[in-house]
């Protein structure tokens, strides 16, 4: 992921984080740190950043950027040709990443409100990581998707007044 790249990112997650429901812009983020932190940055030095003309931070601007973002200063470099984010080994490790990457893409397909939902509930729970395992296995299972997406919608209706909750126990009888 390139500097720019990371940095649109963590301009959407912070937004998401605020309650602002979309990305921060960077006129936002230019604000914000003036604001909270007392000191500037300009909107088109951001701008080249992202857009990728300017490839590298100066030292008191990744700081700032760190500070800002409550993200280590490291992270705020492209990484290099082939690095990879995957997880390596079996070790149980912390969530925080997993999460992170869910509201991110919740972000992402913001324009599709259940998705955007579904995304951010699985970033929320305790065990983040076992609800996307969970998710896994229920895809693998031929016609389950379907079934409990049918079920599940189904009270959410009832609990809206629309119809009659589905009874699983008694179906086809």
């Amino acid at each position: 992921m390139t500097l720019g790249e990371k940095v649109r990112a963590l301009r959407a997650v912070e937004g998401e984080l605020r309650g602002l429901g979309r990305p921060m812009s960077q006129l936002d983020v230019v604000r914000a740190i003036e604001h909270e932190l007392g000191e500037s940055i300009s909107q088109s030095y951001l701008s080249q950043v992202e857009s990728g003309a300017r490839p590298h931070l100066t030292e008191h601007t990744r700081l700032l950027l760190a500070r800002f973002f409550k993200v280590h200063p490291g992270h705020l470099v492209s990484d290099p040709p082939g690095y990879h984010t995957e997880l390596t080994s079996d070790l149980r490790v912390d969530e925080a990443p997993l999460d992170e990457w869910l509201r991110g893409g919740a972000i992402q397909f913001g324009s599709d409100r259940e998705l955007h939902d579904a995304l951010l509930q699985i970033a929320g729970h305790d065990d983040s990581r076992k609800c996307v395992v969970l998710a896994g296995a229920i895809a693998a299972t031929p016609g389950l998707v379907d079934r409990l997406l049918e079920t599940v919608r189904g009270r959410e209706s009832f609990y809206a007044g629309e119809k009659t909750a589905p009874d699983p126990l008694h179906e086809g009888s």
